[in-house]
């Protein structure tokens, strides 16, 4: 592999107008914020692939009318498997996948009335490709196929999981869902290698990762000198000096294990902008880590540097996710990164266990905080929520269901219902808007991030009123043991300063969406050789953040010859001829 190869990444001027270009040569620039502004109306230019049947069925579920108001019941009982996320123990104290009122209300309120039986089968967080895998074998695969990452889809056509179907199908079935896809300009990332396979549910505010923060130890900051976050790599190496040199912690650094971090070791803010668009293509994925890419060096060269000054625990590397969270409830670690939820018991608890603690959440920068790192680019959403696709081994009334499912969902009335629960119990109106209240133990307990597992198959997030009211609605409601809320406690302006900032960034072409491929070629690829890649990334990464530093250049040249010649070769390789032929998303 070229030596100092890819020193530049995306076009600031560019990637400010996050101009994707249209998978497969067709489509317009999709809508950053999320809102419609398509003149495309209700034309439907979709391929008929008959996945789903006719819109009327023998067995029932839809009429000659289109949407809700058509279905009736199946003739015969219809089984749809609905997969949701199992978060163990990062789930919050989230009522368990199959003993959930939510799912209860769900088949009272949907299948019954329709004569689908509704199976929730768990899919571990962490394990999403090793679970669905399994399922594949024992063919057990849930009706449709659901995640937020688009290689893992494409996985998923490669490897034959997935079913084509019929946009005029769905379209029929499912016409709220599907007007939105038009509206949203969605409708271009429906389809691989020339057949329809996906279907897109809504993200809000995709050019932000506003519901993923960062949590520090305000008091320890202070009891050291500081009275802000550290906001140079500077001072953040003389900040977590003072705090060990002090006692106040031995590692405040912490760590995981690689294989509990979920999209490990991004490093866009390690590249150079503008962008090179084939280096982006080929090695800009987060999904395989890129070894031997300069950022990728940058990074570790940074995390080998924390290692040997002592910041991170010796231990990291046998760390599950749970414990690491568990050492920051604890007083043990400076800080910890969770997505916003209205109900956080692991915040409680931290505020229970450490009643003079204070926390900040970290606001986005606008100026590089890194050593090695070139501006403060963090990776954007893709214009889009969960990517759904139909099992292939599911029977084409189980489809069926599983469109109205989706379509019923999307109803304001039942989505309203999913997302806030009841009024008084789970949330208050003000001035016309819903805002979460604290809440009170009883069967009606949400699941993880008030039911998002279930209600996500449509939109990404709770979406009432501005930025400012969605924001206020989910800002954490931190209470104490006796379940009543902490006076002083709220992180709602800091949480919505971090979005202002994060908008900021994406103007200034700081956040950049990942290359996606409308051709199963690369999927075939990077299946062949991604868990080989993978398991590699975890041992090198493992053995150059323990090195000392004196070795660490040497050990990287090594390893990246080795990662490249183990498959990550043919994998940029068939990125780049993708890209090249017009199958792939481009930099505008």
């Amino acid at each position: 592999m070229k030596k100092k190869v890819l020193q530049k990444l995306l076009s600031a001027t560019l990637v400010g107008a996050l101009a994707i270009g249209a998978l497969g040569g067709c489509g317009n620039t999709a809508n950053p914020a999320g809102n419609s502004n398509s003149a495309s109306g209700g034309t439907n230019n979709s391929q008929n692939n008959s996945a789903g049947g006719s819109s009327e069925s023998n067995s029932g579920g839809t009429e000659a009318v289109a949407g809700v108001e058509g279905y009736t019941a199946f003739a015969d009982k219809v089984t749809l498997r609905i997969p949701v996320y199992d978060r163990g123990a990062n789930s919050g104290g989230a009522p368990a996948i199959g003993e959930n009122y939510w799912e209860k209300w769900l088949q009272e309120n949907f299948g019954d009335k329709y004569n689908i039986k509704l199976e929730f089968v768990p899919i571990p967080r962490n394990e999403v490709l090793t679970t669905y895998t399994l399922l594949a074998s024992s063919k057990t695969l849930p009706t449709f196929l659901m995640e937020y990452d688009y290689p893992k889809l494409a996985q998923w056509v490669a490897d034959g999981y997935l079913k084509s179907y019929s946009l005029d199908e769905f379209a029929f079935v499912a016409p709220t869902y599907y007007q939105r896809m038009v509206d949203l300009d969605q409708i271009k990332y429906t389809s691989m290698s020339n057949d329809i396979y996906f279907v897109l549910a809504e993200r809000p505010y995709y050019n932000t990762n506003y519901t993923f923060v960062t949590w520090y130890r305000m008091d320890w900051l202070k009891q050291v000198g500081y009275d802000h976050i550290p906001a140079t790599r500077e001072e953040y190496l003389d900040a977590m000096k003072k705090i060990m040199d002090q006692g106040i912690a031995e590692h405040p650094g912490g760590g995981a294990k690689s294989t509990e971090m979920n999209g490990i070791d991004q490093n866009y803010a390690f590249r150079e902008y503008p962008a090179n668009e084939e280096e982006w293509a080929m090695y800009g994925d987060y999904a395989i880590p890129s070894l031997g890419w300069e950022p990728n060096k940058r990074l570790l060269k940074e995390l080998n540097e924390n290692y040997n000054l002592g910041i991170t625990d010796p231990e990291y590397y046998v760390t599950e996710g749970a414990v690491a969270q568990a050492n920051f409830v604890n007083g043990k670690t400076y800080s910890y990164s969770a997505y916003i939820a209205q109900n956080m018991e692991w915040l409680d608890s931290f505020y229970q266990t450490n009643p003079d603690g204070e926390l900040v959440v970290g606001i986005q920068s606008l100026e590089a905080d890194t050593a090695y790192g070139t501006v403060p680019a963090f990776r954007s959403n893709n214009p889009f929520g969960m990517m759904i696709g139909f099992s292939s081994q599911a029977t084409d009334d189980q489809i069926k269901a599983a469109m109205m499912y989706m379509e019923w969902m999307t109803q304001k009335e039942n989505l309203f219902v999913m997302q806030w629960g009841y009024e008084n119990e789970h949330f208050k109106y003000e001035n016309g808007l819903p805002v979460g209240i604290e809440y009170t133990a009883s069967e009606h307990k949400q699941g993880f991030n008030t039911n998002k597992d279930y209600w996500c198959v449509t939109i990404e997030a709770r979406n009432a009123g501005t930025i400012e009211d969605t924001i206020k609605a989910s800002s954490p409601i931190v209470k104490n043991a006796d379940g009543k809320a902490i006076e002083g406690v709220d992180f709602t302006n800091d949480l919505i300063s971090n979005y202002y900032n994060q908008v900021a960034a994406w103007e200034k072409g700081w956040v950049p969406t990942d290359c996606m491929f409308a051709t199963d070629d690369v999927a075939k690829v990077a299946g062949e050789y991604q868990a080989t890649l993978l398991s590699l990334y975890a041992e090198y990464r493992d053995d150059l953040i323990m090195c000392s530093p004196a070795e660490f250049d040497a050990k990287y040249e090594e390893a990246a010859k080795k990662y490249w010649e183990a498959g990550y070769q043919k994998i940029a390789e068939a990125r780049l001829k993708a890209l090249k032929d017009g199958l792939s998303s481009k930099l505008q």
